[in-house]
């Protein structure tokens, strides 16, 4: 079947809801509500249940570990509420990808799309899917470490199904995190509401004298701030899907004023929970903070947890890949990837081949023994394109005086994140510096290579090889390329 038939397949399907023909482009399914379960279920995830130990190691008592949490929290927040501007500015779905391409051009844009989608992306929702499984697998192999090959499968498989369902329908998706966001907020509920039972109990000893002994440094600090910002990230994952957004005017940044700070108290309550049940030196020798706490207070019901965790991680992969699928999308669309990863499927009006590409990297990072590396200098990286975008906010103030801001933030909230964001990038080469800080660079700037080649210069070999490929996956996939935006 050809292209036109394809697409007047698409073009002359109705809509129930509207006498509107229903064109080839993403529908604005995502509602308020489906908006902070996106955020609140991206965002809580694994980092919860494994961040607390690193940021008490770096800090070493409890005082400054909830401040580090507080800070996060509040740092999450002014960051998501400069891409609330940048957001109902630039209504184009994709993330930092359009506002770097309006503020910078294309070059920053590309390397932040390489950067994120080859590395940042999936090896987050690997990670994500690996954690899932190692709380999965726990409790039939009890005593003992789950084998790696059935971890790693059991991984895949999550990936797959995740990726199919996304691929399938919107509506499907947002349904599916709303509920593991639900049972998510479940183990969270249990663990707050068990801390402050413990606390009225009298459980006290653990915050007495927080602050004592306490020896920080600009490195400490620095990586401090690394865990704890890598249990909230996720933010910012509400723009790449402003294109779905009912209303997007009102319902990004009060989707994001309700979200985030939800997100921030139920930390911190979590924190003080495991500090009610855990002195600081327990904690840091637990191999599974949630789980000893589960084994500690829930008991013989402490099977709970893992369970719950479980949902929590699937929730969050899931809200990883409904949102990262749609940043390939617009890199394929501006001409940045293959073409024909900015196709929508003509029956599920999805950005299907975004999806599955992303899907397919992302088990790709699961088959090395040991993606620990990227990890380490992810949030490096994600630091790194996150303070250059709101730079890219502060230089539009003065370029692009003529763009229409349904929402301004005061400049100096701007201003302080760029501040913040320059130093968390620094702080660590500069107090501990590591290779692969220097590794990270490189990755990122060999996205020139490509840029120039492929995409600037566009050799017509290139041009060959793809054109045929494109149009075999276009009659497989039943996919057209979306309706060109209008500026």
């Amino acid at each position: 079947m050809g292209e036109t038939s394809l697409r007047k397949r698409g073009e002359d399907e109705k809509s129930i809801q509207s006498n509107e023909p229903k064109t080839t482009s993403l529908q604005k399914e995502v509602g308020l509500v489906s908006g902070i379960c996106i955020i609140v279920g991206t965002i809580i995830g694994s980092g919860i249940f494994i961040s607390p130990k690193s940021v008490l190691s770096n800090t070493e008592t409890v005082g400054p570990c909830l401040i580090i949490w507080a800070a996060c929290g509040i740092l999450a927040t002014l960051g998501a509420l400069c891409f609330a501007e940048l957001g109902t500015m630039i209504t184009k779905s994709g993330g930092e990808y359009p506002y770097l391409m309006e503020a910078f051009g294309p070059i920053p844009a590309y390397l932040f799309s390489w950067t994120s989608l080859m590395v940042m992306k999936p090896s987050s929702f690997a990670i994500i899917c690996l954690s899932f499984s190692e709380y999965v697998c726990a409790p039939f192999y009890s005593g003992c470490e789950p084998p790696e090959t059935v971890i790693k499968c059991l991984a895949a498989a999550a990936i797959m199904l995740i990726t199919i369902v996304n691929a399938l329908s919107v509506r499907l998706g947002s349904y599916v995190q709303n509920f593991f966001t639900a049972a998510k907020l479940v183990i969270v509920a249990v663990i707050i509401i068990s801390g402050l039972v413990l606390l009225a109990q009298g459980n006290t000893k653990n915050f007495e004298n927080s602050f004592e002994g306490t020896k920080l440094s600009v490195g400490t600090v620095s990586l401090a701030f690394y865990n704890g910002l890598w249990a909230y990230d996720g933010w910012n994952q509400l723009n790449y899907i402003t294109e779905e957004l009912k209303d997007p005017f009102r319902n990004l940044p009060r989707a994001i004023v309700i979200g985030i700070p939800l997100v921030t108290v139920c930390y911190i309550l979590m924190n003080i929970a495991y500090f009610a049940v855990m002195s600081p030196t327990e904690l840091l020798q637990s191999q599974a903070v949630a789980v000893t706490f589960g084994d500690r207070v829930l008991y013989p019901a402490s099977w709970v947890v893992p369970l719950f965790v479980a949902f929590s991680t699937i929730g969050a992969a899931n809200g990883t890949c409904f949102t990262a699928g749609r940043l390939i999308y617009v890199a394929g669309r501006e001409g940045h990837m293959l073409k024909v990863l900015s196709y929508i499927s003509v029956r599920r009006l999805t950005p299907a081949p975004a999806i599955i590409f992303y899907g397919i990297i992302a088990t790709i990072y699961i088959i090395p023994g040991d993606i620990n590396s990227l990890v380490n200098y992810f949030s490096f990286a994600a630091w790194l394109f996150y303070g250059l975008t709101i730079l890219g906010l502060i230089v539009m103030r003065f370029t692009k005086k003529d763009l229409e801001r349904p929402i301004k933030v005061p400049i100096f909230i701007p201003i302080l994140v760029t501040l913040i964001s320059v130093f968390l990038v620094l702080a660590p080469i500069i107090s501990r510096p590591a290779w692969e800080y220097l590794y990270c660079v490189l990755f990122i700037l060999s996205g020139l290579i490509f840029y120039f080649l492929f995409v600037y210069y566009k050799f017509g070999w290139a041009q060959k090889i793809s054109k045929p490929v494109t149009m075999y996956l276009q009659m497989l996939m039943e996919v057209v390329p979306p309706e060109k935006e209008t500026e």
